[in-house]
């Protein structure tokens, strides 16, 4: 089958968030199968060139319509991790993506329609005729409108179109002088609320109801988050939209990365192990208090690693901070904020517990820091308010760390409670809390602390338990091929 991914990320060359890592590994999943599939994103000033392997121009001249006239753009390919890949340069005014960075802009919904109108003429073209179209984000989302409303009549009458949702808080919403600039015209038409027009802010458009309108299937990245973005305040106002559209709508959990996440082979690590040589894990935990400055004494040790910010549920990471302290346990925290409230307000903690010798926290990111972490820590807390997968508790079992999580969105779909899940024993793999609150966080933290401290081979059970789950691609890809043989019937 012929995939083509468009996005605005594919990690290791751009990458922001967790998109990028899924562009890459589905997309390599898919590729090993052995699956024709490339990618195109845009050519920014600011990637991982490094990364691109004989990158070279692939098609000159690319006259792109746009705003009333055209605009000319260069089509680089190159090879990255061994996938096909096309970088699409537009040689206007505006420097589209020559600003130092992905994202952040007042014009990015006009930068990134430009980038899917480039994309789309780029496949009529350049005779590229894929099977599927698969795009992701608001980023991306005028791709199935503009498919079916413009080229599907010039010649791309084949192409069927996924479209994955990765965060349904950022959905593109802009005004209709988009539609203009795109080619799409008719503002009544497209602005109404039954097409694309936003249900809340008037006389606005909005990108990611158009991918649901238009698209032949629309994913998101966990079973519960589907759930939830359809039945609660997840969906950010798109509840009608999906229930309209149900019938081409669902969840599909993301993979890990199982090459790089990997405590037999990682790099960065003293000692390597697996579920069979467990006890080896206790020299990574030796090393981390090392690094870290730690005392070297028998006590539980427990983690934070990712962004710090309001959906990460940061007043519910600092309090497992503090309750940790409390039980006698130790805390690492690796992270970084962009709200400036937020930085301060652990720049300050981490100033005030700095010769605490059962503390660290980490501002900023360290991937070699990352991993030992993960491999070194017997639990790990994921409080967060909404998370639509999540990977880094996928990570803490694949490291056989045991996850403490809130049950939400792929957190839900991932971690199952010691003590109240209905699966046998053998299957349960951490501990799960509900509430948003200091009392539901104390009520599984406090749950794997004495499970530590009173109960040794049942801690080791759970370890073990969770090393035992695959969370790799290999499933979830089986279900996007079913998605795609479905769309192409």
């Amino acid at each position: 089958m012929k995939i083509l991914m468009v996005a605005s990320e594919c990690a290791p060359v751009a990458k922001v968030g967790g998109l990028g890592d899924v562009v890459h590994g589905l997309s390599r999943e898919l590729h090993q199968r052995g699956h024709d599939v490339a990618v195109i994103l845009p050519k920014y000033d600011c990637m991982r060139y490094d990364h691109i392997w004989d990158l070279a121009i692939s098609y000159e001249n690319l006259w792109v319509p746009w705003n009333g006239g055209v605009i000319n753009c260069t089509i680089w390919f190159g090879h990255v991790d061994g996938l096909a890949s096309y970088f699409i340069e537009p040689h206007a005014e505006e420097q589209f993506f020559n600003r130092g960075t992905y994202y952040g802009f007042w014009d990015d919904a006009h930068r990134f329609g430009f980038f899917s109108r480039a994309a789309l003429e780029f496949m009529l073209k350049a005779n590229l005729r894929p099977d599927i179209i698969h795009t992701h984000d608001w980023q991306t989302a005028l791709i199935p409108v503009m498919l079916y409303e413009i080229y599907e009549s010039l010649g791309l009458d084949r192409q069927r179109v996924c479209h994955t949702i990765h965060n349904f808080k950022h959905q593109g919403t802009t005004g209709r002088d988009l539609l203009y600039a795109t080619g799409l015209h008719r503002a009544d038409y497209f602005g109404d609320v039954h097409c694309m027009g936003d249900d809340f802010t008037p006389g606005a458009i909005n990108h990611t109801k158009g991918a649901i309108t238009y698209a032949n299937f629309v994913t998101t990245v966990s079973p519960k988050h589907a759930f939830e973005a359809r039945h609660s305040d997840q969906g950010y106002g798109l509840g009608h939209t999906l229930y309209r559209f149900q019938d081409k709508f669902g969840g599909i959990l993301n993979g890990l990365d199982y090459d790089t996440w990997n405590p037999m082979t990682d790099p960065y690590l003293r000692v390597h192990y697996d579920r069979d040589t467990l006890e080896r894990k206790s020299d990574n935990k030796q090393a981390l208090r090392e690094r870290l400055m730690l005392q070297q004494v028998y006590k539980p040790m427990v983690a934070y690693v990712g962004r710090l910010d309001t959906q990460k549920g940061v007043h519910l990471i600092r309090h497992a901070l503090f309750r940790t302290l409390e039980m006698g346990g130790q805390f690492v925290l690796l992270g970084a904020a962009s709200e400036r409230g937020i930085n301060d307000d652990f720049w300050h903690l981490k100033n005030d517990l700095n010769d605490n010798p059962d503390c660290h926290l980490e501002i900023g990111f360290d991937e070699a820091l990352a991993h030992q972490i993960y491999a070194g820590v017997d639990l790990f807390v994921v409080p967060s308010l909404f998370e639509p997968c999540g990977l880094t508790q996928m990570i803490a079992l694949r490291y056989g760390t045991v996850p403490v999580v809130r049950q939400v969105g792929g957190l839900a779909d991932t971690v199952f409670d010691w003590n109240h899940s209905d699966l046998p024993l053998s299957k349960r793999n951490g501990f799960v809390f509900e509430e948003a609150s200091f009392a539901g966080l104390e009520s599984a933290l406090d749950r794997g602390i004495a499970l530590w401290k009173q109960d040794p081979h049942g801690f080791q059970m759970l370890m073990q338990a969770g090393m035992r789950y695959d969370y790799s691609w290999r499933l979830p890809v089986e279900h996007y091929l079913n998605i795609y043989r479905y769309i192409r019937c």
